[in-house]
């Protein structure tokens, strides 16, 4: 069911910059805590639920592919569970080279499954800290609710930053909720000085990514739609004020498909941003809802797309220096990178 990686993927080191907590428990774990707390699953086993998930991703269809975060939220909605969700996570990552991690959620959704913010917050930050993965939680809000759930979402996320919490971002349906709804609130994460990645440029156009970027981003999740400006005369320049912003677009090319995004993985945008010379990294973002790895996604990109392994790496640099943990965490993440690009006798960009 699940992509295949490759030895050659699983060896690189990678930065995991886009992952959704509620998007990647392992198999078993969600089976276990749906049936500790009682709730129905739609599968009477681990393969059985396997199965639901990989039919889910591959239905071709965005509700169908989100039907189970209802689960995991729900089976996710205790302190323990939380905290066991993202030590696992972590574990996982570090288990499939990931030299640093940035995972992320939504903790008031925990709310309606009795469970507060700041207890969610201070298990995700706990059970993340159990691993020897150097890590961080970012917050999300969810962009199709009123912005003083963003202003209740972002006072959390300040209240615990620098206690694990490393950055702030807006989540949910794309279209027809633009950044701009929540113009206050993401200033008010800029005057805090909390790191901003935006979700932008998946379900909406190229535009949304410029206003991600207007609004204060870094980073933005997916931002594939700036492909469009490439054949368009009248919107190239978006893509030299992105280039001269250095905004760092995390690309989840198997979520895309599964999302419906993009047609496949070989005719994902990915290549064509490379190439012209947008920074980006490859991510996973949901583990579990598209059934797959960090070096399956890898060995995905170096099996159907132009893309080589020295890319890989110098996507991965691009990652480490765009990471909202520590400068020395940073700097130590890229020298193993350029280590390992150099055993391959491969030669990255300064």
């Amino acid at each position: 069911m699940h992509d295949p990686d490759t030895p050659l993927a699983h060896a690189l080191p990678k930065v995991l910059l886009h992952e959704h907590l509620d998007g990647g428990l392992r198999v078993s774990t969600l089976h276990e805590l749906l049936q500790q707390r009682g709730l129905p699953s739609p599968a009477a086993d681990v393969a059985a639920l396997d199965a639901w998930f990989d039919a889910n991703a591959h239905a071709g269809s965005l509700p169908k592919y989100l039907e189970g975060f209802a689960l995991t939220v729900a089976a996710m909605a205790s302190p323990e569970a939380l905290a066991r969700v993202a030590y696992e996570a972590a574990e996982d990552a570090r288990a499939d080279g990931a030299l640093l991690a940035e995972f992320r959620v939504a903790p008031l959704l925990f709310e309606a499954h009795g469970v507060d913010g700041d207890a969610a917050v201070e298990a995700i930050v706990d059970g993340l800290k159990r691993s020897a993965l150097p890590s961080g939680l970012i917050v999300c809000a969810m962009r199709q609710l009123p912005e003083v759930q963003t202003f209740r979402a972002l006072e959390l996320a300040l209240r615990w930053a620098g206690r694990g919490v490393v950055g702030f971002d807006l989540a949910g349906p794309e279209h027809g909720h633009p950044p701009g709804d929540h113009a206050d609130a993401l200033a008010a994460a800029r005057a805090a000085g909390l790191p901003l990645t935006l979700h932008a440029g998946e379900a909406d156009g190229a535009e949304r990514v410029l206003e991600a970027l207007q609004h204060g981003a870094l980073r933005v999740g997916h931002g594939v739609r700036l492909v469009d400006v490439l054949s368009d005369p009248a919107r190239v320049e978006m893509l030299d004020r992105v280039r001269d912003a250095g905004l760092h677009l995390e690309v989840c090319p198997t979520s895309n498909v599964h999302t419906g995004a993009a047609a496949s993985v070989a005719a994902h945008p990915i290549t064509a941003l490379w190439r012209a010379g947008v920074s980006l990294s490859y991510h996973t973002d949901n583990r579990l809802m598209s059934c797959l790895s960090h070096s399956s996604e890898a060995a995905a990109l170096l099996r159907e797309t132009p893309l080589a392994v020295a890319d890989l790496l110098a996507m991965t640099v691009q990652a480490a220096r765009h990471s909202f943990l520590g400068a020395n965490e940073r700097a130590a993440t890229e020298a193993v990178v350029r280590a390992h690009a150099a055993s391959l006798g491969l030669v990255l960009p300064a």
